[in-house]
């Protein structure tokens, strides 16, 4: 089942890709990081602190969408990698770097086999941006693979949505925990047209599977592939409306609640790095 779970979820995001990658205003915005050559994604300024110098370091994006988020890795100093399971992403990653200018290779595979075209313990960083682990079905298998892909003294980056905040309803009245916290072996089914920013068009391929996991299973499945966890800071924002009607925009393109801030958890970093 778990292929099937995946076929659908890669269907789901090869739609997602095309629109999201429009030239129209819409989706992702994308010109303007043909216009502007220095521009960051949000994500990545949001990074940037925690991220450091990236002057050539070796870098590998894991789920990189349309490359956004990996372009503007490469713009801090980085040499690139963007890997994605959807042609479409890859398709219009390489399309929008081939109208920036940008150095940035992508290839296309699910993350449990990038070190089939990826080299193993090359990496000095490897980067996961937010709404990514959602879509995997073993965060252990994940812990794995981005333990394979770090050269000795490399370090993983992640910020992703907090396992709080993936286990609310936002259809329900108030901060409503509806759906599990833990890992569990089969996902949560969803049916939606709708995408997480303004398209030109509903999706067709509407059916997608989800995963959650607890933050401490996630901590947990770095360290038992043998990474030091060197941070671990929960955040009062994430980049998307997460919980409509309850959130508030801020300056810096970041969501949080309206009301009581500080009441719970919306994202987290993490950075671990593998032993020399």
């Amino acid at each position: 089942m778990t292929t099937e779970y995946l076929d659908a979820n890669r269907a789901n995001w090869n739609e997602r890709a095309t629109l999201h990658a429009a030239r129209d205003g819409s989706g992702y915005g994308v010109l303007r990081y043909v216009e502007d050559g220095a521009a960051l994604s949000d994500v990545v300024r949001f990074d940037q602190p925690l991220l450091g110098d990236l002057t050539g370091k070796r870098a590998v994006h894991l789920q990189c969408h349309i490359g956004t988020d990996t372009l503007s890795l490469a713009r801090l100093g980085a040499r690139v990698t963007g890997l994605d399971f959807s042609e479409n992403a890859v398709e219009e990653a390489r399309r929008l770097v081939a109208e920036t200018g940008d150095a940035v290779d992508f290839v296309r595979s699910d993350v449990s086999h990038a070190t089939d075209v990826l080299p193993a313990g090359e990496f000095d960083l490897v980067y996961t941006g937010i709404g990514a682990l959602c879509w995997l079905p073993s965060i252990s298998e994940w812990a794995g693979v981005v333990a394979e892909l770090l050269a000795p003294g490399g370090t993983l980056h992640i910020r992703e949505g907090h396992p709080v905040l993936w286990s609310m309803n936002e259809t329900l009245p108030g901060l409503t925990l509806a759906f599990p916290y833990f890992e569990q072996p089969v996902p949560l089914e969803w049916d939606d047209d709708s995408t997480y920013v303004e398209v030109s068009a509903p999706l067709q391929s509407t059916r997608t599977y989800e995963w959650n996991r607890s933050l401490g299973e996630i901590v947990t499945a770095l360290l038992d592939r043998g990474l030091r966890l060197d941070a671990l800071i929960e955040h009062d924002s994430v980049p998307w409306e997460a919980l409509p009607g309850r959130m508030t925009l801020r300056p810096d393109g970041e969501y949080a609640l309206t009301e009581q801030p500080s009441v719970m958890p919306l994202s987290y970093t993490i950075r671990a790095s593998k032993p020399v």
